[in-house]
């Protein structure tokens, strides 16, 4: 095989490490320079492997990254294997990437310029300081105890040179020997690196810092050379540590089986008890208590980076049975839809979480202590196991021993061994590693024996086909898009719910809080919001509305007066109920709506005629506590919002109110943020708790097939006036209760509008609420400087901010013009305006439109107004395209027999009616769609807030014809109207 090695980088002084080792290895490697695509270095090595006599069958594989690099070129040489166990070749991989982390970026990626902040002097001066106190604390000569330079020496030592120069960093004593050593051997030869030598600077020992050797670590060194090691002193494990690198698990002395030394707390373990019942090799230490995997791999890092923790999920499938999935801890588990492909599962999929009263049923282990050797409980053999290939050709895998505060590492021959005997025959699987490009397929590399008893539909055996060209694993993470962080990860089409959260996190929307169901908004989206609230204000205050505040708290008497509102949210009422160390006499809840807080003022006010109609609106925010699945702007624990309350003389007069409300939530979805909604009454099944009547608007998502309620706006009557004695003397001198309605609009709205029309680059945004309808982006190269293209730039940007653009001039030095145009396409700018050195010769930009991809070259003069006009009929474009998409999956449906299937297309349907009063046929319509769905293999999960079950969603105001004699499509009474189902959020 003929092999050739290509290095690609962004900063061509980078490569120099690779260039000594690759000169000391006498390899032959060709350099080349890369665009640099964000801050970050972008630094690849990619091998390709030829058979002269077979070229075709070429053969790609690529590196990305100083330590995979360096492994790649020095594994099986003396610059790696001079570190003879497991533990140091983990560590020698710890030193490469701390380096390449603490210095890379000063050494190669800073300025002449960035480079003068004190902050990064610091930070290499650290750096530095922390090998001064390793080689202290240790008899080494090098940075792992080898008695030669290993890759980690080398690379260290040049780019600890190469940053101490660029900030004029002097080394002490030890850490300068050191670096000198290796600069100054002739195989290396960049004595002109050297940095200079401090004469006054002296480095305390830190407690952090290695210990010095101890008769036992030097007899634990001597038998490494004898045998590998798989469990080291813990002194041992920190000795050879790069800074902060040390291992933190509490080793319990127990390999090869032997009981003898085990601690009295896993004597009774079962599958301790398993293990040495079976003669199996094992060793189980305690470490901290680890919920998760990110925690797992936080708490115990470990001794090899040729050792794996592992990520074990049960995931249940009402037709194909459960699954226990055990994978590497960087296997891309997220999208179950294409692991049931991978498995060869057929027929509808539906693979979900498991609950935990399975998980108890079928491993007899609570949440966050599974593991592959839990198959011990499964007694009934009601899971698959599926194991991860990548496992196989790791050292040691480490798993939880039903609790997760301690692990079991065993080999992979002897965990396989270990399930067989527990009467599982694992299905092997080639799982995509997190990241990766491509997806994964059904058949690709997925073998096991035929299970026994398994259900019809479980995966079978499949062999693999030796000719198959082999893929080439892209890691979105590290690929050049990947590093500006702008790439999402997950297609719309392909995890809609991922892809989600993925858009309006790297969008910079908003950011997450260490509070489940609440969200931090970043400015991004609260301009959206301030945009809405700005356009909301002029026109209720048109309306005679006043803005005014009231107290977040309400007292539980007052909250509890009128008993069918309170009941509407006696499950979300957040209370307070102490204060410091003392608690309250009254318990406080925090406002879940308003109503019970201003009234009591109403009544106070309200005494007259004249004193009506009052009218105020409030924008605040509201707290409404039990729910299952919190969502960003869907569905959270606290929520900004509008709330508007109005008091009337008479019911005429509140139901104007409310219309002209809710007619303004058309607008607001149909006019900003281009959404088109359904207006219509809400059953009396679904009206607000405590009201007469409820009006709402109804918009569509897609993608999901699912509704969503978009705002709504109540007639309350008189029922508050009553409860709250909100009275006022007539004309002619009588009492009388006033007439009230209230109506709301949330931050959802900004979810809805981001589940609509955003695509797989990211958000994309209507002109009306976008907070930058245009930027500016000047394309600068050696043909144009940013100096030439400011005044041309800045002279576009005045046109447009005196046309009432809302526009930026992106001028930021640090991102080239590709960085750029990912990150406002990312954030879903409507335009980008591209300004080169041609642009400039002709007069003209060039303008990308962000919701279709057009690119139009225009004239400066005048291109003000002529783009105020194109983001008018962007909006108008954006909300026809939503509306069309919308109308595809309205069907109109007479009979029982279509209503679920017509479901299942992801539809809203219209059915003919009895009548909004009839709550028991539609609790019916309710079961018997969930039922139907359920049998067609739809799933639910106690996870989710979302439901197969279909509801309905308003009688819309504009009511197709209805012939005489049409029969209700539930209890075959006349219908009275149509009234629109489907599934909810």
């Amino acid at each position: 095989m003929e092999t050739t090695r290509t290095i690609s980088c962004s900063k061509p002084d980078a490569v120099l490490p690779i260039r000594i080792l690759s000169d000391i290895l006498q390899v032959a490697i060709n350099f080349t320079t890369i665009e640099q695509d964000g801050q970050k270095l972008a630094l690849e090595l990619k091998v390709t492997k030829t058979n002269p006599f077979a070229p075709s069958l070429e053969q790609t594989t690529y590196f990305r990254g100083i330590t995979s690099i360096v492994r790649e070129l020095c594994q099986n040489t003396c610059l790696w294997n001079g570190s003879t166990s497991s533990i140091m070749d983990g560590q020698l991989g710890s030193w490469l990437e701390t380096g390449m982390t603490e210095l890379g970026t000063v050494a190669y990626m800073l300025s002449d310029e960035q480079v003068k902040d004190p902050l990064f002097a610091k930070q290499v001066l650290n750096y530095a300081d922390n090998i001064e106190s390793h080689f202290l604390s240790t008899s080494n000569t090098y940075l792992l105890d080898t008695p030669t330079p290993t890759a980690a020496d080398i690379v260290t030592a040049i780019l600890l040179s190469q940053a101490a120069k660029k900030t004029q960093t002097e080394l002490c004593e030890q850490t300068h020997r050191f670096v000198e050593t290796i600069l100054r051997h002739t195989v290396v030869n960049l004595v002109d690196l050297v940095p200079k030598l401090s004469t006054t600077r002296k480095v305390e020992v830190s407690s952090k810092s290695a210990p010095k050797k101890t008769d036992d670590t030097k007899k634990a060194k001597k038998d490494d050379k004898s045998k590998k090691v798989d469990n080291p002193k813990k002194a041992d494990m920190v000795k050879s540590a790069p800074p902060e690198k040390a291992v933190n698990a509490e080793k319990v002395d127990n390999a090869g089986g032997t009981a003898a030394n085990d601690d009295e707390e896993f004597a009774s373990n079962p599958i301790i008890l398993k293990l040495k019942e079976l003669q199996i090799p094992y060793t189980v230490y305690k470490h901290t208590q680890s919920n998760t995997v990110d925690e797992l791999l936080t708490n115990v890092p470990l001794p090899s980076s040729n050792e794996t923790h592992t990520k074990n999920l049960l995931l249940k499938d009402k037709k194909h049975g459960l699954f226990l999935l055990t994978v590497k801890t960087d296997a891309n588990t997220r999208d179950t839809k294409a692991i049931g492909k991978l498995l060869n599962l057929t027929g509808k999929i539906n693979l979900r979480f498991a609950d935990e009263a399975t998980l108890d049923k079928t491993l007899k282990c609570p949440k966050g202590c599974v593991g592959p050797l839990a198959v011990l409980n499964d007694i009934e053999n009601g899971a698959t196991l599926v194991l991860d290939e990548a496992l196989m050709k790791c050292d040691k895998i480490h798993s939880h021993p039903l609790r997760n505060d301690a692990s079991v590492a065993v080999k992979p021959s002897d965990l396989i061994n270990y399930v067989k005997k527990c009467g599982k025959e694992p299905i092997m699987v080639e799982f995509e590693r997190a990241g990766d490009n491509e997806k994964p397929v059904a058949g690709a590399k997925t073998t096991a024996p035929p299970v026994k008893g398994g259900k019809k539909g479980k995966p079978q055996p499949k062999k693999k086909d030796p000719s198959a060209p082999k893929t080439k694993n892209m890691d979105k993470k590290t690929s050049k898009k990947g590093e500006t962080l702008l790439a999402l990860q997950w297609k719309k089409k392909e995890n809609f719910p991922m892809w989600y959260s993925d858009v309006i996190v790297l969008s910079e929307m908003i950011s997450y809080y260490n509070i489940s169901g609440c969200y931090i908004l970043r400015p991004w989206s609260y301009k959206i919001w301030d945009l809405m609230q700005g356009w909301f204000n002029g026109q209720i205050q048109s309306l005679g509305v006043e803005n005014c505040y009231f107290p977040l708290f309400v007292s539980k008497d007052r909250l509890e007066k009128e008993k069918d509102h309170v009941e509407g949210f006696a499950a979300e009422v957040a209370w307070v109920t102490k204060s410091g160390d003392g608690d309250l006499a009254m318990p406080i809840a925090v406002r879940p709506t308003s109503e019970t807080i201003m009234y009591p003022a109403f009544s106070d006010w309200i005494k007259s005629h004249r004193d009506l109609p009052l009218k105020l609106n409030q924008w605040s925010n509201v707290v409404r506590w039990e729910f299952k699945d919190p969502t960003p702007f869907l569905r959270s624990r606290e929520f900004l919002w509008q709330e508007g309350h109005t008091a009337h003389a008479t019911f005429d007069e509140a139901n104007e109110m409310v219309m002209q409300a809710l007619d303004l939530y058309r607008r607001v979805y149909e006019e900003l943020l281009a959404v088109p909604v359904i207006p219509g009454y809400k059953t009396e099944k679904e009206k607000f708790a405590g009201g007469d009547r409820t009006t709402t608007v109804e918009a569509y998502i897609p993608q999901s097939g699912r509704a969503i309620q978009g705002a709504t706006s109540h007639h309350l009557g008189q029922n508050f006036g009553k409860m709250f004695e909100i009275k006022f003397q007539n004309e002619a001198g009588k009492s009388e209760i006033a007439w009230q309605t209230s109506w709301g609009l949330t931050t959802r709205t900004i979810g809805v509008m981001v589940m609509v029309h955003g695509d797989d680059v990211g958000l994309v945004l209507p002109p009306a609420i976008a907070p930058l309808q245009c930027v500016i982006v000047p394309i600068i190269s050696k043909h144009l400087t940013d100096e030439d293209a400011k005044e041309y730039c800045e002279g576009i940007l005045a046109d447009l901010v005196a046309n009432g653009i809302r526009a930026k001039y992106d001028d930021r030095t640090m991102y080239n013009p590709g960085w750029k145009y990912n990150h406002w396409e990312q954030k879903g700018v409507p335009i980008r305006i591209e300004v080169g050195p041609r642009d400039i010769e002709k007069q003209q930009v060039r303008t990308v439109i962000r919701s279709t991809g057009e690119k139009i070259d225009e004239k400066i003069d005048g291109l003000g107004a002529l783009l105020n006009t194109k983001l008018g009929t962007i909006q108008v474009n954006m909300l026809q395209a939503a509306r069309k998409t919308r109308d595809e999956h309205l069907v109109q449906v007479t009979e029982w027999k279509d209503f679920v299937p017509n479901l299942e297309k992801s539809n809203m349907v219209l059915t003919p009616w009895c009548g909004g009063e009839h709550q028991d046929w539609e609790e019916w319509v309710k079961n018997k769609s969930r039922e139907e769905s359920l049998a067609e293999g739809e799933e639910e999960d106690a996870q989710t807030a979302t439901s197969v079950a279909a509801k309905t969603l308003c009688i819309p105001f504009t009511q197709p014809d209805l012939p005489k004699g049409t029969k209700c499509i539930a209890s075959g009474m006349d219908a009275t109207c149509w009234v629109l189902w489907g599934r909810s959020y």
